[in-house]
């Protein structure tokens, strides 16, 4: 389809949508209407049903450079979340940066797995991002007071800020560190989303993930399972007894980050499957 296939003129908001469409169409990006849509209605500062009741309606010359800044960065595929600086997770609105992953609905087996057991009293997040996880469980549980740790200090930060816009700063605290080094025991639900992708597959990633994403947060080593191998030894010293830890999964990898929780003396209670029907979630216990 050229420009000129558009009905709408150049400079209105179906001039606008449907250049931006072929455009995205061209670069291979899923879904262009949608993205086009999206990126010209944060543009504008509309709701996205707003843009579709008058096609011809002009668009304002500052929403029009704002908007062709922001149709660049996702024609380089740089991440749509990324480019509107925010993303949905569970029931919290969380901003995003090139410092953190971008929370996805598969981690959100991690929160359903947690919210099935007991109610805890103090949550520990190790790698905690943009803190999607820590809040989200948080949010379920008013009466829980949270720590996130983070080896990046930018990503502490906009976890805290996270914690501050969705109303939870009073019970969750982010600090940069490696894993739980800085950290005593005591807590009664340990969670993560550590890096689990094998080194030699991060070049093969998408380009949004594998060119935009932080790397530290994606690498897991040579066979992936790096992080886990940190993680599971330091548990049985973080968790009272009894108490459990999830940890988010890569795929196929249930069978030998169990075998790791054994070997370290915890108990594996068993894993959580996303919505795609992939267990996602391992969950151990303390003895």
């Amino acid at each position: 389809m050229s420009d000129s296939a558009c009905p709408d003129p150049a400079g209105s908001v179906g001039g606008f949508l449907c250049r931006a469409g072929q455009h995205l169409r061209a670069a291979a990006i899923e879904n262009p209407r949608l993205e086009a849509r999206l990126l010209l209605s944060t543009a504008m500062g509309v709701d996205t049903s707003a843009l579709l009741r008058d096609p011809r309606a002009p668009v304002p010359p500052t929403a029009a450079t704002r908007f062709g800044a922001m149709l660049r960065r996702r024609l380089a595929h740089e991440p749509m979340a990324f480019v509107l600086g925010h993303q949905g997770f569970w029931t919290l609105d969380l901003a995003v940066s090139p410092a953190t992953l971008i929370p996805r609905p598969d981690s959100e087996a991690v929160v359903e797995a947690a919210l099935q057991g007991p109610p805890p009293a103090r949550v520990l997040d190790l790698g905690t991002g943009t803190g999607c996880l820590l809040l989200a469980v948080l949010s379920e549980h008013p009466g829980a007071f949270g720590v996130g740790v983070d080896l990046s200090p930018e990503a502490a930060a906009l976890a805290s800020a996270n914690a501050r816009a969705n109303g939870l700063a009073g019970r969750a605290s982010f600090l940069a560190g490696n894993w739980a080094a800085s950290l005593g025991g005591g807590f009664d639900l340990v969670l993560s989303n550590p890096p689990y992708i094998e080194s030699a597959a991060i070049a093969g990633l998408m380009p949004e993930v594998a060119l935009h994403e932080p790397a530290r947060a994606l690498d897991g080593g040579a066979d992936g399972l790096d992080a886990y191998r940190a993680i599971l030894a330091d548990l049985p010293r973080l968790l009272v007894p009894g108490a459990r830890g999830v940890l988010e999964l890569g795929q196929g990898q249930g069978p030998a980050v169990a075998a790791l929780a054994c070997a370290a003396g915890l108990g594996v209670l068993g894993t959580h499957a996303d919505l795609g029907g992939v267990d996602r979630a391992l969950v151990v216990q303390n003895r």
